[in-house]
């Protein structure tokens, strides 16, 4: 999925597409900054690894956005799940990130809308997402686009 469009902020010409193998190069120095921003150490041979490894094994679904300049300015990656009370086919959206530099530009929402239509055609049912309780600018974005916060269920995690 290729999306060419224009945000009204600012008339940034934004390319939305899926990223392949060969994409791990561009993408590792944003998903090490991802991941310093959730208190990682940096990594880059560690990011770069990651993705290529989930790229090649079509492990996960990245979609890549780019300036009009060809430079990788955010991604957002997906990973298939299948819910057993739905029956079907959902996503754990789990990582969003947009450059410093591109932030409150469109961004983060072209990505997220594309993520939606990309899950959307491959028959899931359903996005899911979690975020810090301290991300607010995040939340905010996920809620003005329809994301709704769970009232139902505690999610709990193991450490193995």
């Amino acid at each position: 999925m290729a999306l060419d469009a224009r945000s009204p902020d600012c008339k940034m010409t934004i390319l939305i597409r899926r990223a392949i193998k060969q994409d791990a190069d561009r993408l590792a120095p944003l998903f090490d900054a991802y991941r310093q921003f959730y208190g990682q150490g940096t990594g880059p041979v560690v990011a770069r690894q990651f993705l290529h490894d989930r790229l090649a094994r079509h492990e996960s679904l990245v979609l890549i956005a780019e300036d009009h300049d060809g430079v990788v300015i955010g991604f957002v990656q997906l990973y298939p799940l299948f819910s057993s009370i739905l029956a079907a086919r959902m996503y754990l959206l789990s990582d969003l990130f947009v450059v410093p530099h591109a932030r409150r530009r469109g961004v983060g929402t072209r990505l997220l809308k594309a993520a939606a239509e990309e899950a959307r055609s491959a028959g899931a049912v359903r996005l899911e997402l979690a975020t810090a309780i301290t991300n607010a600018a995040a939340q905010r974005l996920y809620e003005r686009l329809g994301w709704v916060r769970d009232q139902e269920f505690y999610v709990y995690s193991l450490s193995l």
